[in-house]
């Protein structure tokens, strides 16, 4: 599990001031870029050096509580899945330690022409690393 800081800005939330509900999925991208960066390797990494990307084909939020302007929230995320062409992650959203929200995505794995490709063991190692399940 990475965890990540993140502020609520202003442009984050409704006009009743609460975080609207698509932008939890932005911080879930944040907490997958920071965990890549705590395990020594950028997206830029990913797809430039390894030719891969991984685009969403799933995604899913459990709203608890709101977030609101200017919380300080933090993300926790962590590899739950890693198949022969896919990953999942799971993503828990926290504000003071009160749960907030929890979810996951699920990502393919494709070359740049967008043809199902097989997890680099290179890029796959780096991501178990220290992983429970995965």
């Amino acid at each position: 599990m990475v965890p990540t800081q993140l502020r609520v800005i202003y442009g984050d939330t409704d006009q009743m001031g609460i975080v609207y509900y698509a932008n939890y999925l932005r911080f879930f991208e944040a907490g997958r870029t920071e965990f890549l960066r705590a395990k020594g390797m950028r997206y830029r990494d990913v797809e430039e050096r390894h030719r891969l990307l991984l685009p969403v084909t799933e995604a899913h939020v459990d709203y608890r509580a709101s977030a609101r302007y200017d919380d300080l929230l933090t993300v926790e995320t962590s590899l739950a899945q890693l198949r022969r062409a896919s990953l999942r992650f799971e993503y828990r959203v926290l504000r003071d330690g009160e749960l907030l929200a929890t979810g996951h995505t699920v990502h393919a794995c494709l070359d740049p022409e967008g043809r199902f490709v097989r997890m680099p063991e290179e890029v796959a190692a780096v991501l178990r690393a220290g992983e429970p399940g995965a």
